[in-house]
């Protein structure tokens, strides 16, 4: 099964306006002028942001000499950079054969109505972002999602769902 990633529309300026560039400039330093240095300062800017901003993307064209283009390409291709701003919870439900076939999808439309997003965008308070994911290698959980590194298995909708409204309710309490 192949899972399309969806894109949430973000308003630029406002995003663009929380983005710290200095916070690159180290990152920038220590690859600068290397062969092979593309993918980890892609890693490097997404680890410092959650998400690579185009200011950032920017940033790193102007510094390096990468042109914007080849930088959107490799982005785009692997699926671990995000060009969008992710939730603080990532939910990721799994899809593959084993979840499929015990109704991975009743999770994700239980989820998708509880927190009233679909597949790919995130809630607007930016504390959880909804994934399907091709395999999460528990099959004999299925069906699962994983929240963060925490993994839950053998779920039916109401259960995930019970999980993230526990999840909410932590968050509250911090």
């Amino acid at each position: 099964m192949r899972v399309q990633r969806v894109y949430q529309e973000v308003d630029k300026e406002l995003a663009d306006d929380f983005t710290d560039l200095k916070l690159l400039d180290s990152l920038i330093e220590k690859y600068k002028g290397k062969k092979g240095s593309l993918i980890p300062l892609l890693q490097g800017a997404q680890s410092i942001y959650g998400y690579i901003p185009t200011a950032a993307f920017e940033k790193i064209s102007e510094e390096t000499g990468i042109s914007l283009s080849d930088m959107y390409g490799v982005a785009t291709f692997y699926a671990q950079f995000r060009l969008k701003p992710a939730g603080k919870h990532i939910i990721k439900v799994c899809h593959g054969t084993a979840c499929h076939v015990q109704n991975a999808d009743a999770i994700t439309d239980a989820i998708k109505e509880a927190l009233g997003v679909t597949d790919g965008e995130t809630t607007p308070d930016r504390l959880f972002t909804l994934e399907s994911v091709a395999c999460l290698g528990c099959c004999s959980l299925a069906p699962v999602m994983m929240i963060g590194e925490e993994t839950y298995g053998k779920l039916t909708g109401a259960s995930a769902v019970k999980v993230i409204k526990d999840i909410k309710i932590n968050d509250n309490k911090k």
